[in-house]
């Protein structure tokens, strides 16, 4: 039981890196767009119109979004909310059967 138990916490925990791995990837492929874009606004108008600041917007949303799904930082519904409400559920689901 107790290698089982440890293989899960390991694939669990191989499958975490994964995810950061590829979080890491999309921000950094995120940086090299808005510097190409930056570089590219800088060439034609020397920042006269900084239409590239859009590209940093659209960027950080996306990333501000996915850095909440990974780092679990959704204080509503985040990993904990789940567990509590299974627990929670499963607790009703005993008394009712209790009373049955």
């Amino acid at each position: 039981m107790e290698n089982t138990e440890q293989n899960n916490k390991y694939f669990r925990a191989r499958e975490r890196v994964a995810t950061l791995k590829k979080f890491y990837a999309k921000v950094s492929s995120g940086l090299v767009a808005i510097a190409i874009t930056g570089g590219i606004n800088y060439y034609l108008n020397e920042w006269e119109n900084p239409w590239f600041l859009w590209v940093v917007f659209g960027v950080g949303i996306g990333i501000f979004f996915r850095a909440i799904k990974i780092f679990n930082l959704n204080p509503f519904m985040g990993k904990d909310w789940e567990e509590r409400k299974i627990k929670e559920f499963i607790k009703e689901d005993e008394k009712q059967q209790k009373w049955n």
